[in-house]
C-alpha cells in the first residue's frame, strides 16, 4: 500500500466527524486526538519493531514485552482505583499470562522463538488481558457497590470475607468472559479475525493462516479465565479490614 493509497482512508476519519458535526455529538476534538495518536504510535512502533526484528535481541523483546505490560496495567488500574494495591495486581496477573502462554508456545516449540513471533503475539495476549481487566475491574466494583447491603448482612451474620463477596466475584468473572466466548462461537462465520485477514491478505496459505489464528484464539481463552480469575482473588482481600469488614469503595 502507497502513502497515497493510505492518505486516502481518511476518509473513514472524515465520516464520524461529519456525523458528530451535524448530530452535536461533540466527538470531534477526541476523534481528531484519537486519529493522531494512532498514527504516530503505530508509525512509531512499526520503526521500533523493525529494529528490534532486525536485531533479534533477547534484550530488546523483554524490553518490548515489558513496555506492553505497563502501558497495558497503568490503562487498566484507572477502573481499580477504590482498590489498594491494583496497580500491581494487574502487573502480576500479565507477567503470569505472558510466562504461562509463551512458556506453552516457546516450550512445546509451537512457535520460533525470535521476536518476528514472540512480540505480535505477546502485544494480542497482553491487549486482550488489559480489555477483560477493565472489564472485569468495572463489573467488579459495579457489583460491590449495588450489593453492599447483602454482603455486610452476610459478614453480620459471621460469615468470612470470601463468602460474602463469592456471589459478586462469580459474576464479575463471568460477564468479563462472556465476550470472549461469544466471539469465539462466530468466529470465521461473523468475522474473519485480524491476524487470519492480515495474514491472507499479505499472500499466505488460506489453511496456514487460520492455523495460526486457532493458535491464537486458544490462547485467548486463557488470557480471559487467567485475567479475570487472578485479578479477582488477588483483589478482594483488599476491600475488607483486619476486622472482616467491608471497606468503602472510592
Amino acid at each position: 500500500m502507497t502513502y497515497t493509497a493510505l492518505s486516502l482512508t481518511l476518509i473513514f476519519v472524515c465520516i464520524p466527524l461529519l456525523l458528530s458535526k451535524i448530530l452535536k455529538l461533540d466527538l470531534e476534538k477526541d476523534t481528531l486526538i484519537a486519529t493522531l495518536r494512532s498514527i504516530i504510535q503505530l508509525l512509531a512502533v512499526g520503526y521500533i519493531l523493525k529494529f528490534v526484528f532486525d536485531a533479534n535481541s533477547y534484550s530488546y523483546i523483554l524490553l518490548m514485552v515489558a513496555l506492553m505490560i505497563i502501558v497495558a496495567t497503568l490503562n487498566a488500574r484507572k477502573k481499580g482505583a477504590g482498590i489498594k494495591g491494583i496497580t500491581w495486581k494487574i502487573a502480576l496477573t500479565l507477567v503470569m499470562i505472558e510466562i504461562i502462554t509463551q512458556g506453552v508456545l516457546l516450550g512445546f516449540h509451537i512457535v520460533p522463538a525470535t521476536a518476528q513471533y514472540i512480540i505480535p503475539i505477546s502485544g494480542m495476549l497482553i491487549g486482550n488481558s488489559m480489555v477483560l481487566s477493565i472489564l472485569f475491574l468495572n463489573r467488579f466494583t459495579a457489583e460491590i457497590i449495588n450489593h453492599k447491603y447483602q454482603m455486610e448482612l452476610i459478614l453480620s451474620l459471621g460469615g468470612t470475607p470470601k463468602q460474602a463477596i463469592h456471589r459478586q466475584l462469580i459474576n464479575a468473572i463471568k460477564a468479563s468472559m462472556i465476550p470472549t466466548i461469544e466471539s469465539q462461537k462466530t468466529i470465521g462465520l461473523v468475522q474473519l479475525p485480524g491476524m487470519m485477514s492480515g495474514q491472507i491478505i499479505g499472500g499466505a496459505d488460506p489453511i496456514h493462516a487460520v492455523q495460526f489464528q486457532l493458535l491464537i484464539i486458544f490462547a485467548l481463552l486463557t488470557t480471559a479465565t487467567l485475567s479475570s480469575v487472578m485479578i479477582g482473588f488477588l483483589s478482594y482481600p483488599a476491600l475488607f479490614n483486619e476486622r472482616m469488614q467491608l471497606l468503602e469503595m472510592k
